[in-house]
């Protein structure tokens, strides 16, 4: 062999020892020997049938923790056809980079059914619009600030969602700044070429003799002005949400859980309850010929009792009408028809048709209001305000001021003790009105604010909720909304003894995360809507799954109803079982064994109450 080629040898085979060395050195330092020892000494005895599945499994505990390496947003539709945001999250897992989870934003509106249509259409553009500046936060700027965090970290991913949606903020009033500087300018300019009108000749315009003014009989407070939505906010929340969702995959663990152990640690989460589901049977209609405005909602609560598959195929029968072996006839063909919120759509004459209707349906079927089922009613009624004459027209032709709106409300629940919840039953602007229902029902049902916490921005302020004196809110996860955000929330609402509610928005996904989120965060309540339209029917059955799913841990507990005597509230130094009367055991329901809530059984007095001959 030529000397040039002995040399090119002997380079090669020290180069290949130098290999070696860095190659065992590399192994060494990761413990890849050891570790290997360990793998083959306690498998042998197993003798597993898939020896390389086992090893895999293994050593996939040693790999790095996952990361985010991409962010996709596209645009979809809803339950009601309107456009969404849909959010997938992409992690580079042991080297390759996999689709992880996605989830659908609902939309959500503020535009009142019988709105003009022109106001209608301005609505839908910007509500495309959005979607679409969404979908572009998403895929460029988010895309680029998330790229190499851990989906586990929600609170880093909500701080920099958070900056990032205050600093849009700020652009934009930068921009109305400047358009109302150039405005100004351009108004300037145009009065100094044009006579003043005081120069100009005339006389001032007078009311005609015998005309009358409408004039508000009482000064009510005015409607607080509507919070505005920036553009594209939505991609904050789907964000928040499909991190929650890829941590909790990475993580092996539900969604919920996943929740709860954000929001407390692990050594005081040993039991969860189930949220009560509010199930939406009737929409009553605000048109003619119907006269009933007031309610819009009628929905069944189950009792407490730790399965939900009996009282959700109870509230089936019930919404299709069915009869039990009773004889009696089902619910005319009228109330066949289906609204967006999967339920009934009827209209009514007057307040007690409802409630007389669900009690006939309830007995057709073998149920008995205010015991084996009980009655929330969404009374909506900052839709009904007459701000001309200062009053709420809760019928055609009939108005009531707010003060007048309580005293009916206490005859109602007097009347009728099955119902033991009412979602605004007044303007969040009439506080005075909300203090004194509260004293006066706070201690027989829920008074519940839903169209006061629509935005959660502006929930908090200072540790307290700025929402009027009430039972709990109902919460719904839109917007530039995050779930850090539900989670302060919550904690804060448990802290003030109020109840949270998480609702679901007018315009429906099929993603079913609500439901975690509400279990996650210890929820008394879940508005989902009705049983019908498949983006609804889905919650409910996530809401079974998990029930099945807690049963079989053995980690589900039982939820405890209590409401709160806010005339007692001046005596912080009393419990709450010194405020309440002392329940009589014998006169409880079989299924509600809460003190709190002896107060929804059927007094003797009203025992017939609504039942028609």
């Amino acid at each position: 062999m030529e000397p040039g080629g002995r040399r090119r040898q002997q380079q090669q085979q020290r180069r290949l020892q130098e290999l070696r060395r860095e190659a065992a050195q590399y192994y060494q330092d990761h413990r890849v020997p050891q570790r290997m020892e360990e793998a083959l000494n306690a498998l042998f005895p197993q003798r597993p049938a898939d020896l390389y599945g086992e090893l895999a499994n293994y050593f996939s505990k040693f790999s790095k923790a996952p990361v985010i390496c991409k962010l996709v947003g596209r645009k979809v539709l809803d339950g009601v056809g309107q456009p969404t945001l849909e959010v997938e999250i992409y992690c580079t897992v042991k080297n390759y980079e996999k689709r992880i989870c996605s989830t659908v934003m609902s939309s959500h509106s503020q535009i009142p059914e019988n709105a003009l249509p022109e106001t209608t259409e301005a609505d839908e553009k910007e509500r495309n619009d959005s979607v679409n500046t969404a979908v572009e936060w998403v895929n460029e700027s988010l895309n680029m600030m998330l790229r190499g965090l851990k989906p586990t970290d929600q609170c880093k991913v909500d701080k920099i969602l958070g900056e990032y949606f205050t600093k849009k903020v700020e652009e934009k009033k930068e921009v109305q700044n400047q358009e109302e500087e150039e405005e100004e300018e351009a108004t300037l300019a145009l009065t100094s070429c044009t006579p003043s009108a005081t120069s100009l000749p005339g006389k001032k315009k007078s009311a005609k003799p015998g005309k009358k003014v409408a004039v508000a009989e009482r000064p009510i407070p005015p409607a607080e002005p509507a919070e505005s939505v920036l553009r594209g906010s939505v991609a904050i929340g789907g964000t928040s949400l499909a991190v929650a969702k890829a941590g909790a995959a990475v993580s092996h663990i539900p969604l919920y859980l996943h929740i709860a152990l954000l929001k407390c640690d692990q050594d005081s989460l040993k039991e969860m309850t189930l949220p009560l589901p509010m199930v939406t049977l009737l929409n009553c209609e605000k048109i003619s010929p119907a006269k009933l405005r007031l309610v819009k909602e009628v929905m069944l609560i189950p009792p407490v009792q730790l399965s939900l598959k009996q009282p959700s195929s109870q509230v089936a029968d019930s919404k299709k009408g069915r009869a039990r072996n009773t004889g009696k006839k089902a619910p005319p063909r009228a109330l066949k028809r289906i609204s967006h919120l999967g339920c009934l759509i009827t209209g009514c004459d007057n307040l007690e048709q409802p409630l007389l209707l669900m009690q006939t349906v309830c007995n057709n079927i073998g149920l008995e209001l205010g015991t084996d089922m009980y009655v929330a009613i969404n009374c909506a009624a900052h839709e009904l305000m007459d701000y001309l004459k200062g009053k709420y027209e809760i019928l055609t032709g009939t108005f009531k001021s707010p003060d007048e709106m309580v005293d009916m409300y206490v005859e109602l629940i007097n009347k009728f003790p099955f119902i033991i919840a009412l979602i605004d039953p007044l303007r969040k602007e009439d506080r005075q009105q909300w203090s004194n229902i509260c004293c006066a029902l706070g201690s027989k049902c829920y008074l519940i604010a839903e169209d006061a916490a629509t935005y959660i921005s502006k929930l908090k302020t200072d540790q307290n909720i700025n929402v009027p004196m009430c039972s709990g809110v109902v919460l719904k996860y839109i917007n530039e909304t995050k779930v850090s955000d539900l989670i302060e929330l919550t904690g804060l609402l448990d802290g003030q003894r109020h109840i949270t509610i998480l609702g679901s928005p007018d315009g429906e996904s099929s993603d079913d995360s609500l439901v975690d989120l509400a279990v996650g965060l210890g929820a008394r309540f879940i508005k989902l809507g009705g049983l019908s339209r498949g983006e609804r029917v889905t919650k409910y059955n996530r809401l079974l799954a998990i029930e099945e799913e807690l049963a079989k841990n053995r980690t589900l507990r039982e939820a405890n109803l209590e409401f709160i005597a806010f005339a007692e509230e001046s005596q912080p130094e009393k419990q709450l079982s010194d405020v309440l009367p002392p329940p009589k055991q014998d006169s409880l329901p079989p299924q509600l064994s809460q003190p709190a809530l002896q107060v929804h059984s059927l007094p003797a007095q009203h025992a017939d109450l609504g039942h028609p001959n």
